[in-house]
Parts: C-alpha cells; sequence; structure tokens
C-alpha cells in the first residue's frame, strides 16, 4: 500500500483557506462549496488526488473542517440523507469501481447532487446477509435483477443504490454474490416506504421486477460480492459510530445539558436529584469517551477502508445514545411521559423545534440504533471473533450450495 503524502498542517491550512477566497461558505449554497471543495482535494484529504483527496493521513481531515469553522460561520457539513453515499459508497466505489465510475460517481457523492442507498436486507435474510434471495442472472451485456430488499434508508431519495445479489445458486452462499451500482429510477424499481414509531418513513422496502442493470455496473469480479460488501459494511460502522459530533461536549449531549439546566425540580426529592445528576456526569463521560473513539477509528482507515475496529463504536454509540434519550425522558420528568398528539405519517420529518421536543422524538427514534448498521448482538460476533480472536458460532452451511440450504 502506497504510503501518505507528506504536508504540513500548516500547508493544508492554506489550501483551505485558498479554498475559502475562492468560494466562500456564507456566500454560496451547500452544493457549490462542496463541489469547489472537491476540486480543491480537500473533500476526502486521505483519498488520492484526483478523487477529492491529497493523499495524506486520514486524521488531517479535522484540519479542513477546524480552518473552515475559523474563518466562516456558515459550514456546510455532509448533507444528512447523503451519510451513506459519503460513508460508504464512496470508499467502495474508490476500491473497486472504474475509472469511469470514479469521475463519473464521487464529486457528485461528496457535493450531496446524488444520493445513495444501500441493498443488502432482505425480509428472510436479515443479520444473515450472505444468505440473501435476490438473483441477477446474465442477459448478454446485461444482468436481469428480480427480488425485494427492506429497511433501506433514503431510498426514496436515492439515485444509486448498492446492491448485492445472487448470480450463481449452485456454490456456498458466500461465494455466489455479485455487486452492483444500480439506477434507482430504472424500470422494474418500486420503491415502498416504511413508517416508523415516530411516524416519519427513512426506511423502504424496494421491490426489483426484471430489472436490467448493464454489465460495467458490477463492483469487483462476479462472485467477489461478499468481498465488497465487507468494505461497504466496515465502512458504515464507522460512519455510524462516527456520526455524532466532532466537537467536546456537542451534539446529544449539548442537547442533554440544556434539558437539565431547564429541568423542573419539583417533586423530586434531593436523593433523586443526585441520582440523576450522577447519571447526567455519566452520559457525558461515556458520550466523550465514544467521540474519541470514533476519532481514533477513522485515524486508523487505511486508503479509506476501516477493518473490524470500527464495530467497537458502532456499538457503543447505539448502546450510549439509547441510555442517553432515557435520561432524557427522566430529566423531563412528567412532561416526557407524552409524545404530541396529531403527528402523521410522512417521508420526511423536520427537526423538532424545541429541546423537549427532540428528547421526546429521539427517545423513539433511537430504537433502531442497536438494529440498523448490524445489530448490536451481530457486533459484539464480529467483535470476539475478528478483534478478540474468539471462536466463531458453529455454521452448518458452510460448505453447502446455497440452492441447497434449507429456507422457511
Amino acid at each position: 500500500m502506497a504510503e501518505h503524502r507528506i504536508m504540513s498542517d500548516e500547508e493544508l491550512r492554506e489550501r483551505t483557506r485558498a479554498l475559502l477566497d475562492e468560494v466562500h461558505p456564507e456566500k454560496v449554497e451547500s452544493i457549490p462549496f462542496r463541489q469547489k471543495q472537491y476540486e480543491h482535494g480537500l473533500a476526502w484529504v486521505h483519498f488520492p488526488e484526483g478523487y477529492g483527496g491529497l493523499g495524506l493521513s486520514p486524521k488531517m481531515n479535522l484540519i479542513v473542517h477546524d480552518e473552515i469553522t475559523k474563518h466562516s460561520k456558515v459550514v456546510h457539513n455532509d448533507p444528512p440523507a447523503s451519510i451513506i453515499g459519503i460513508g460508504m459508497g464512496a470508499p467502495v466505489v474508490l476500491t473497486y469501481g472504474t475509472e469511469e465510475m470514479k469521475k463519473r460517481l464521487l464529486p457528485k457523492i461528496f457535493s450531496g447532487e446524488e444520493i445513495w442507498c444501500q441493498l443488502f436486507s432482505e425480509p428472510s435474510a436479515g443479520s444473515d446477509v450472505a444468505g440473501l434471495a435476490s438473483t441477477a442472472v446474465r442477459d448478454g451485456d446485461d444482468w436481469i435483477l428480480n427480488g425485494q430488499k427492506v429497511w433501506t434508508t433514503v431510498a426514496h431519495l436515492s439515485r444509486w443504490g448498492m446492491l448485492l445479489a445472487r448470480t450463481n445458486p449452485d456454490v456456498p452462499k458466500h461465494d455466489g454474490l455479485s455487486y452492483f451500482v444500480l439506477d434507482m429510477h430504472a424500470p422494474g424499481v418500486e420503491v415502498r416506504p416504511l413508517y416508523q414509531i415516530t411516524g416519519e418513513a427513512e426506511f423502504n422496502e424496494v421491490f426489483m421486477t426484471d430489472v436490467r442493470i448493464p454489465h460495467d455496473r458490477m463492483l469487483g469480479k462476479e462472485g467477489q460480492g461478499w468481498r465488497v460488501a465487507i468494505t461497504t459494511l466496515m465502512n458504515e460502522r464507522v460512519a455510524i459510530g462516527g456520526g455524532g459530533s466532532k466537537r467536546k461536549g456537542g451534539g446529544a449531549t449539548a442537547q442533554l445539558l440544556k434539558l437539565w439546566q431547564e429541568r423542573k425540580q419539583g417533586g423530586r426529592s434531593a436523593g433523586q436529584e443526585a441520582i440523576l445528576r450522577d447519571r447526567v456526569t455519566r452520559a457525558y463521560i461515556e458520550t466523550e469517551l465514544l467521540r474519541l473513539t470514533a476519532q481514533r477509528a477513522r485515524a486508523a482507515q487505511k486508503s479509506g477502508n476501516p477493518g473490524p475496529e470500527g464495530s467497537v463504536s458502532k456499538l457503543a454509540q447505539a448502546e450510549i445514545h439509547k441510555r442517553l434519550w432515557e435520561l432524557a425522558i427522566d430529566v423531563l420528568g412528567d412532561d416526557g411521559l407524552s409524545f404530541e398528539a396529531g403527528y402523521e405519517l410522512r417521508q420526511n420529518s423536520p427537526t423538532p423545534d424545541t429541546v423537549e421536543a427532540l428528547a421526546k422524538y429521539q427517545f423513539l427514534r433511537s430504537r433502531a440504533n442497536s438494529i440498523e448498521g448490524g445489530t448490536s448482538e451481530i457486533m459484539r460476533n464480529i467483535l470476539g471473533e475478528r478483534v478478540l480472536g474468539l471462536p466463531g458460532e458453529p455454521r452448518v452451511d458452510k460448505e453447502v450450495a446455497w440452492k441447497e440450504v434449507p429456507r422457511s
């Protein structure tokens, strides 16, 4: 693997200031600013030159962010709907895509012009991704895709999807998969919303009926889909686990502290107040440890792709955030017992306009943290087997052709 290019912190700051001199975030919208940021190699500085980067160490991305925030009151951060494309799609395209794919796809991933989704999970293969049943059959220069995917975040907004499908049922399940970039606007692709307890539909189910995918949209080679999928999943865990605030005491922690400062103290004994204060203190410590752990995971990335250490921050993020928002409801006291009446089913949800409403929303939304992007149980298995080197769970289908494995 090529060594990182050497550039001093001050040189990188000078390059960032040159970007701000050409186009300033206070004077333009997000997309045109981020387009220029990509052209200057300041999108992902650890990516190679010509692909939004400068070939530097991943930790130097923080210098770019720091310099922009120092000179601008407006910061065009990663668009929320683009987390999948930026955190997962870009590293996979960089690693396995053709030159044409990289030049075409990477700039619009970073700018937010094109949203991406991930088409892995299926109704009959949730945590067992490799057991999926969607099929792709070769037909000349195309593949004919049929199947169903589920829990597909932002599919309703997406231009492209990272798709895993079975191209060979006659070999063991991991060996018969191939990986494609799917045009979400192609004929035969149908997206249906899945409404959550919050009333919104971030997730969708996606039906694919005789969808044609050109062969040149395959990432990696035929049958290498699982290898490409692992790259996607490792990046997903870093993206989710590192998705909180990069600033000490920011994000969810800041909202909890605001609730604590504004709380109604009536009705609680001195002992109950002391217990709550201790829980708030512990939550602050845990979220700070999570922030630092996520920083280490990002810094450990090589060529844009992390190892299994990303599962640490993913697992911690899920469990800590659930506890934090449960605590927020307890801090609210009686006011936290009800969700506002009259909320309706909707595809997109506006950000709650008060910290109290945010706490109630996040209490409900955080239930999904230990499921999405790999369940906490799966994360523990990965850490046990791949990080700690513990024996794997018994597998009865290891050497069995996928078509011969009994399914319900």
